[in-house]
């Protein structure tokens, strides 16, 4: 299949809206079917294996219920840092910044667009970026845009998302039966289109000098990117 970029309904929702929310517990639900916070998880402690990193960026955070599943499982080995939570519409709940306080990480929400955001920010070595579901959202030109701006804020960059396959737009064509509503089933398939195989993350990366870039299958559904400073990390299995 040739990758497709089309709009996605839930892109398009206000966050209160019922159908939004009701996509968004359903997304919640698969990200544990795919175990994509796990996945995420093991490939950022690989990718900072010389030291953990001060401050922890989610690009695309949604509702922020990706990130208190990935720090449950990051707390204890990166200790006390920053997270910094950024999204174009603000879907973060209270309860849910809450529940990564108790973890003793800070937390900031940001409402932006990724591009704004990033032109400002400054990162730098004890940075670490993430996202999940994010990346399939950009046409070639912006992802190669956005993939640059990342690569010069960070020293460690991690993405989970839609792997392109036939098996995963069969899987996407069955969410209904678990309970999944409209604007997700829509969205699936569109996302599956969207996604990724082969090196398509790594070949638009911009430094590939200096970087460890690795790009996976995680398991069936899921492609999994890696960008990290040499020096930064470890090795990592099943590489390309």
């Amino acid at each position: 299949m040739q990758r497709r970029v089309e709009p996605e309904w839930l892109d398009t929702l206000e966050p209160k809206d019922p159908r939004a929310a009701a996509s968004r517990d359903d997304l919640r639900r698969i990200n544990a079917w795919l175990g994509s916070a796990a996945v995420v998880a093991r490939s950022a402690r690989r990718a900072t294996a010389a030291g953990p990193p001060r401050r922890l960026v989610e690009l695309g955070a949604g509702d922020g219920r990706f990130m208190l599943s990935l720090a449950t499982r990051l707390a204890q080995s990166f200790g006390r840092i920053e997270v910094i939570l950024v999204d174009r519409l603000a879907a973060v709940g209270a309860d849910t910044v809450r529940q990564i306080q108790v973890l003793g990480w800070r937390v900031e929400t940001v409402r932006a667009d990724v591009f704004d955001w990033l032109t400002a920010f400054q990162g730098g070595p004890e940075t670490l970026m993430v996202a999940n579901l994010f990346l399939h959202h950009f046409r070639d030109e912006d992802l190669s845009g956005l993939l640059g701006a990342v690569a010069h804020r960070t020293a460690a960059f991690v993405a989970c998302e839609p792997r392109r396959t036939r098996a995963a737009l069969t899987a996407s064509s069955l969410l209904g039966l678990l309970g999944c509503n409209q604007v997700t089933r829509h969205d699936a398939r569109r996302s599956v289109y969207a996604g990724f195989r082969g090196l398509e993350l790594s070949q638009r990366w911009p430094e590939p000098h200096g970087w460890r870039l690795v790009e996976r299958r995680a398991g069936w559904l899921s492609h999994c990117f890696v960008a990290s400073a040499l020096g930064n990390s470890t090795g990592e299995p099943g590489a390309r």
